[in-house]
């Protein structure tokens, strides 16, 4: 009978051995056996994070075996916390980090080490400098910007000087935002000429500065190009404040409040919205699919742009 019993236990260790991350109890995942996963952005102010935050929020409840947490660095530009965030999740044991890079190749290490510890890495809206990853989710950043830049022509009559009011200059996202803008200006459109480009951060009182300092210096300026929801709201704010409204043709990127504002007050004319909810919501499913074996229909997906206006502001959601 003892020799029975002890044939049993070691059957049941064996089995418990081969059991996926997911399905184990203890350390290895939640009490509740349910699938850990964390989403770690690049700040938690930008009303763009905190909709990728909700999309990962309603599809870890429409799956109901999820357990989902957030974090990220308390700055906008902090890619050494943002690196300790992913040390730190690793440590936990998640099953899958939901990972927004704020640095292109800063936060390299980071997605090795998890990778190494059998973590699975989803990334979220801008680009890593590594393939040794799970899953990419993110907006066609080029071709929103080649969009932008011929929305601005347009605008502008195709001719004319132009700023542009950028975020992270580190930020692989935004710089394909400012560099596929660029390149499509100087193809097509060769009467436009473009005067500088600046670093905000993405925070709006910079980009307010830096907006204002463009128009002192360029007092025939006539257009702005921003890459992000900071920058455009800044930017917005300043040609506000300059009376500027609509003399200064403005073409921004991301959906909030303020955007939205500043469409209505016909400060912005157009902008880039993503569809940062559904970069969250099926980074969860893919997280999901990874830990439990089932089979990606694509590695990277893009999550489409929209172009808001006076005319369908209203419509977007």
């Amino acid at each position: 009978m003892k020799r029975n019993v002890f044939f049993v236990a070691v059957l049941l260790i064996a089995l418990i051995s081969v059991l996926p991350v997911w399905a184990r109890g203890g350390s290895d995942a939640a009490s509740s056996g349910k699938i850990k996963v964390i989403f770690i952005a690049m700040d938690s102010m930008d009303e763009h994070w905190l909709k990728v935050k909700a999309g990962t929020e309603d599809k870890a409840k429409e799956l109901g075996n999820v357990e989902i947490s957030f974090n990220a660095p308390q700055g906008k530009v902090d890619a050494n916390s943002q690196l300790q965030l992913v040390e730190d999740a690793i440590t936990r044991k998640m099953d899958v980090i939901l990972l927004a890079p704020l640095h292109r190749d800063a936060l390299v290490p980071g997605v090795e080490k998890a990778k190494a510890a059998g973590v699975k890495v989803v990334i979220i809206d801008s680009a890593i400098g590594t393939s040794n990853y799970d899953a990419f989710f993110s907006t066609d950043n080029g071709a929103a910007a080649r969009l932008a830049a011929d929305e601005l022509a347009k605008l502008i009559g195709e001719t004319g000087k132009i700023a542009i009011v950028n975020a992270q200059a580190g930020s692989t996202t935004t710089m394909i935002r400012e560099n596929d803008f660029k390149d499509q200006i100087a193809q097509k459109y060769p009467n436009i000429t473009i005067v500088g480009t600046q670093y905000s951060d993405g925070d709006k009182t910079k980009a307010l500065n830096i907006a204002t300092d463009f128009m002192t210096a360029n007092p025939d300026l006539v257009g702005f190009y921003a890459t992000n929801e900071g920058s455009t709201v800044g930017t917005g704010n300043a040609i506000d404040q300059a009376g500027k409204a609509g003399a200064i043709k403005f073409v921004g990127f991301d959906w909030s409040a303020d955007t939205k504002a500043l469409i209505e007050k016909g400060v912005l004319q157009a902008t880039m919205v993503q569809n940062p909810y559904q970069m969250g919501y099926l980074g969860v499913q893919a997280a999901v699919d990874l830990v439990t074996g089932k089979a990606l229909a694509t590695k990277d997906a893009d999550t489409g742009v929209t172009v808001a206006t006076t005319t369908n502001k209203d419509s977007i959601k």
